[in-house]
């Protein structure tokens, strides 16, 4: 007989659960365990079963073929992804990795890690001491300016990180809403579809300068097009799949590293000590010359802390799935056409596998131990593992290190810092004070 799926309290007709999820998303997310390990979630029309396990996630997200990319969410990503790596449906994803897997390749590493510090130092040379640093849009800079080719100007590197802001949250409100309100001519649909033409005649600048111009720039977005524009003869990706590939990634690569060093930067300005250790770490590691991907591998302390950030504020929070067949999953039965969520924030709050789960304890990553399958999934799972999971962290991490080297964040007077409503889990709001620390 088949188990039940309860329902997620606080569903009110017609409407659903939209009320606690526009008020409080993440605690709505966090309550649910306590009623299953598949749970029923309805937005009007919008209806999931959200997986709470972690062995449920596990396997979830090793059978890309039964769970595969789609549903609600992904539906309004691919209006302005497109068919990407990131969107893509399983028939298009193995050859479409194939081909982006190369820019990610070891030997590229190292040049990236020097456009990386090249970047980061142009952004904290406008630091003052006892200034007020807007953190958020700082470390957006950085790695907007990491994904794209020298060629484009400051300001429109900020014009594309305001066009993303509002295109991942748009998605976030649209993956809420019947389809119908798209075509109601309000503010928020006119900036939402304005930034998306911005941001997809930005991406057909790029990739026609680079190939009028060649060579390698060292930034991911060169490594990416020559990936997908193979020249050894083999098939590569069409130009439509190739601008779907470059839009993916500047959204992807861009705003999750941002929003992980923000939200980092935020917890270490709270825990000084945490600060002096990372200080002190990154005075031993990074001396003054050339940074390498070897030296990134010996800051222990920051990558736990990048780890441990990770784990409190996964980039995205909750991803659908649609299940092509009939299936069993957790003693229920689930027909062809269901929609499956899955959530890195709930499985990696659960307190059987991270003890105090709200605490930031970068320690806990110290004893070398990986958490259980499914119980961490910041980077995914699966064949459908984040593709640039350690071109992340090692950018991520050089960011926390060089910052702190040079810095001191403290929280201003009376700020609070939360979530704000986007498809990113992104903090709102991230102001923090700098010092100089003496050479």
């Amino acid at each position: 007989m088949t188990a039940v799926v309860a329902n997620a309290p606080g569903g009110l007709p017609l409407i659903g659960h939209l009320v606690p999820l526009v008020r409080d998303r993440l605690e709505f997310l966090r309550r649910l365990p306590a009623h299953g390990d598949l749970v029923r979630v309805r937005v009007g029309p919008w209806k999931a079963l959200v997986v709470t396990s972690p062995e449920l996630s596990h396997e979830v997200l090793r059978d890309d073929r039964t769970y595969d990319k789609g549903g609600y969410l992904f539906d309004r990503i691919r209006e302005t992804g497109g068919n990407g790596l990131v969107s893509c449906a399983h028939r298009d994803h193995r050859r479409q990795r194939r081909l982006v897997q190369p820019s990610f390749h070891r030997d590229r590493l190292p040049g990236y890690v020097g456009v990386m510090s090249a970047r980061l130092d142009e952004v904290l040379e406008r630091w003052r001491d006892g200034g007020t640093v807007d953190v958020l849009a700082d470390m957006q800079s950085v790695t907007a300016r990491t994904m794209v080719p020298g060629g484009l100007s400051s300001s429109a590197v900020e014009e594309v990180v305001d066009d993303m802001n509002v295109v991942l949250a748009g998605v976030a409100w649209r993956s809420l809403l019947p389809k119908s309100l798209d075509r109601v001519p309000t503010p928020a649909n006119r900036r939402y579809r304005r930034a998306q033409e911005r941001l997809r005649r930005v991406v057909t600048t790029v990739i026609a300068d680079h190939r009028a111009g060649g060579g390698d720039h060292a930034d991911l977005l060169t490594g990416l097009l020559a990936s997908c524009d193979p020249g050894d003869g083999t098939p590569g990706l069409s130009d439509d799949e190739v601008h779907d590939q470059v839009l993916t990634f500047l959204l992807a690569g861009t705003e999750t590293t941002a929003n992980v060093v923000g939200w980092a930067l935020h917890l270490v300005s709270r825990h000084p000590g945490v600060e002096r250790r990372l200080r002190a770490e990154a005075a031993e590691v990074l001396t003054g010359g050339d940074v390498t991907p070897d030296d990134l591998a010996r800051l222990t302390l920051a990558r736990h802390v990048v780890l441990e950030t990770l784990r409190l504020y996964p980039p995205v929070f909750l991803l659908t799935r649609l299940v092509t067949k009939d299936v069993e999953l957790g003693g229920h039965r689930l027909p062809a056409g269901s929609t499956v969520a899955y959530s890195p924030y709930v499985v990696q709050h659960r307190a059987e596998h991270f003890p105090n789960p709200e605490s930031f304890v970068p320690d806990r990553w110290s004893d070398g131990e990986d958490p259980p399958r499914g119980a961490f999934l910041a980077f995914g799972g699966g064949a459908r593992r984040c593709v640039g999971d350690t071109f992340g962290l090692l950018e991520a991490t050089l960011m926390l290190s060089t910052i702190t080297q040079r810095w001191s964040m403290r929280p201003l007077p009376r700020s609070r810092t939360r979530p704000a409503t986007s498809l990113v889990l992104r903090p709102r709001a991230l102001h923090l004070r700098s010092r100089a620390v003496p050479s």
